[in-house]
């Protein structure tokens, strides 16, 4: 995700991570291995910070790997993680590891998902979603998280939107305070206008787990992991994550396993 910083120069760019990263001048040169001084005198523009020293101060800061390279531009340097297309032949391994692992998961749905919802992989199981949806969202690129909280789409089946809806909204809010992006917080504020308020009551948890979601088969209780690439050096790879529920009841289980069966014959 791109950020929405003004690039007027390094300085004021590390000054603005200090502060969306809550911490401070000492703090950060501690765990860059530089002085406060040095990097008082890089944030006011009297010195000019070396390559090196930018990669430890982005590492430190836990910048992503778009960010760390939008750094790196902003201070003159070169970007030095590469961005490869997912259908590139060097990337073949990995979607063959992906479709091994979407494969394995079944019959459980699972998904690979890109920035903003952008589905790129998924297995069959992942059917159950899709059951009703308008078509219109189901056009590629399937963009997830708008069908699962959409009125034409998963949300009429979400029997607990209220708290669901607004557990899946707040994780990207979170997301968007931890990586400023424009674009993701306009995202946001659609996906908010589908989900009404919940209903605050002594039985509120501030969270909801599993999604309850109404089938043709039953009501299926899911819970969601997410895995992400956190290894990689590729900016597609880093950007990625893995998506794949679990039934939190033997029953979701049963009703999983039957209708995998049904559609594979």
């Amino acid at each position: 995700m791109s950020s929405t910083i003004e690039r007027s120069g390094v300085g004021p760019q590390l000054k603005h991570w200090r502060s969306v990263r809550r911490i401070s001048q000492l703090e950060l040169a501690l765990l860059a291995g530089t002085t406060q001084r040095h990097l008082s005198f890089i944030e006011s523009g009297r010195s000019r910070p070396g390559r090196a020293i930018v990669i430890r101060l982005a590492e430190s800061l836990r910048l992503s790997l778009r960010e760390r390279n939008d750094l790196l531009t902003t201070a003159g340097y070169a970007p030095v993680f590469k961005e490869t297309g997912l259908d590139e032949e060097s990337l073949r391994p990995v979607r063959s590891a992906l479709e091994q692992i979407l494969i394995g998961h079944m019959p459980y749905p699972a998904l690979v998902v890109a920035p903003y919802g952008r589905v790129v992989g998924a297995n069959d199981a992942v059917e159950v979603f899709t059951e009703d949806a308008s078509p219109e969202l189901l056009e590629p690129p399937v963009n997830m998280i708008r069908l699962m909280l959409h009125p034409k789409g998963m949300a009429p089946r979400v029997r607990n939107l209220d708290e669901w809806g607004r557990h899946v909204i707040e994780n990207l809010r979170a997301l968007s305070r931890r990586s400023p992006d424009a674009r993701l917080d306009e995202f946001v504020e659609e996906l908010a206008s589908y989900v009404p308020e919940p209903a605050v009551g002594p039985d509120h948890l501030g969270f909801s787990v599993p999604m309850r979601l109404a089938t043709s088969d039953g009501e299926l209780r899911l819970i969601t992991t997410l895995t992400s690439f956190a290894t990689a050096t590729d900016i597609t790879l880093a950007e990625l994550h893995l998506e794949a529920f679990l039934p939190a009841d033997q029953e979701s289980a049963e009703l999983l396993r039957l209708r995998a069966q049904r559609h594979s014959r």
